[in-house]
């Protein structure tokens, strides 16, 4: 009765256009004194400060930094005139640009905000111009800038694995199949629109752009490679991985490409305060709501109503499933990653589910939960980028969201996707 009390209370002042952390602070403090009094009050601030004060969530500043960095460098555009000239051949090049383009700058952000921001920007009015329609020009980027947190590195893989209390690092091995099988069918989803809409075929494929294009970017690629290179050989944990991305976005933008000034930089700092404040207030609150919920046996109760009701594992799967995306309607993916991931967490070691295969699972439902309104942050960036109506841009988005749908349904179900480089390497 107390979890559905506090559910909406939540839900109240969400709805009254109170920001999510403060809602969760709130009802999180009423909880408290409610069932252990004022006293119980005074500990909120330690708990408050040390849930946002874990060791991996650094990742989360230095990997937006490393982001923003590589928006006002140069070595967006780089990766872009590279897919241009890789792909741009296939009718419809355009669209297959964008989606390459985001798997590329997906291995260095972890966040989609961060890249539809700095692809949509140069991508989108390309495409306009090119005569694609706004509403596709939009949709393509969303979908395919959701890509950003299945493939590694992941801004919401890292918050998942401190909630769940389970390896980052594998949880990046297991987004790197699903992510390229979705970048895969996004791209076979845009060229079946080209086809039908004989959108323009960009430019004849010549080796000789696609080498100098290559050797521009080659720094860029190199980004990527010393990230991860270093995180999955095991020379670094996956915040000294975020630290040297930093790093090398600011030696080969700003020293390499010289294109990063004194200015761009300053901006590149404001933009990665303003992001992680976010994030790192909802953390704190949810820890709080977090230690109450466990105090009170909440998620224990819960796992065990969901036990009684079905221990089939794949039943059990499919409601979270739902939940999940319910939830992606109306919370930002990193809220609904704290709000609910240590509710379910026993229900997941009870049903025999690997915690890894479950964040990947998680992961999926969240970058559904950016193209669909109300809410959709990855939508709503795209349609104020391409001046477009986002219920007109969520018609043509359909059919970019029901390959991603399919993609969570082969990982939900098909364990060997995700798991496949984990077993391999790690198991």
């Amino acid at each position: 009765m107390t979890a559905v009390a506090m559910l909406g209370g939540l839900m109240a002042l969400v709805l009254i256009n109170i920001p999510i952390a403060v809602a969760l602070g709130i009802v999180a403090m009423a909880g408290i004194w409610q069932a252990y009094g004022f006293d119980a009050l005074l500990d909120s601030a330690i708990t408050l400060y040390e849930g946002a004060t874990s060791f991996p969530l650094l990742a989360i500043p230095l990997f937006v930094l490393a982001g923003a960095i590589m928006n006002c460098s140069g070595i967006s555009r780089r990766l872009i005139a590279f897919t241009s000239a890789l792909v741009g051949f296939v009718r419809g090049g355009l669209a297959m640009v964008n989606v390459a383009a985001s798997m590329f700058f997906a291995e260095i952000s972890g966040s989609a905000v961060a890249d539809v921001a700095a692809l949509g920007s140069i991508l989108i009015p390309a495409m306009k111009k090119r005569g694609y329609s706004s509403e596709f020009s939009a949709a393509v980027t969303s979908s395919a800038a959701s890509l950003a947190i299945i493939i590694p590195p992941s801004i919401p893989m890292i918050l998942y694995a401190v909630m769940a209390d389970t390896s980052v690092v594998q949880l990046f091995v297991a987004g790197i199949v699903p992510g390229v099988l979705g970048g895969l069918l996004l791209m076979g989803t845009a060229y079946v629109f080209a086809v039908r809409h004989n959108f323009p075929v960009e430019e004849a494929f010549q080796l000789k752009r696609l080498w100098s294009t290559f050797r521009e970017a080659l720094w860029a690629f190199m980004l990527p490679v010393i990230i991860l290179g270093g995180i999955f050989g095991g020379f670094v944990t996956a915040t000294e991985g975020a630290g040297l991305a930093v790093v090398a976005a600011l030696v080969i933008g700003g020293l390499v490409y010289r294109e990063l000034s004194w200015t761009e930089l300053y901006e590149s700092l404001k933009e990665g305060v303003v992001q992680t404040a976010v994030v790192m207030l909802l953390v704190a609150t949810s820890a709080l709501l977090g230690q109450f919920l466990t105090q009170t046996r909440v998620p224990q109760a819960l796992a065990q109503g969901i036990v009684e009701f079905t221990q089939n594992k794949y039943v059990v799967l499919m409601l979270l499933n739902v939940l999940f995306l319910l939830l992606g309607f109306f919370l930002h993916g990193a809220a609904a990653i704290i709000l609910v991931v240590p509710i379910v967490m026993p229900i997941v070691h009870l049903i025999g589910i690997d915690p890894v295969h479950f964040g990947l699972i998680v992961t999926l439902n969240l970058a559904i939960g950016q193209q669909t309104p109300p809410v959709a942050s990855v939508l709503m960036t795209a349609c104020s980028i391409a001046k477009a109506d986002i219920w007109a841009v969520s018609r043509v988005n359909v059919a970019f969201v029901g390959v991603l749908l399919f993609v969570l349904v082969l990982v939900t179900y098909v364990p060997a996707v995700p798991m496949s480089l984990v077993e391999l390497f790690y198991r």
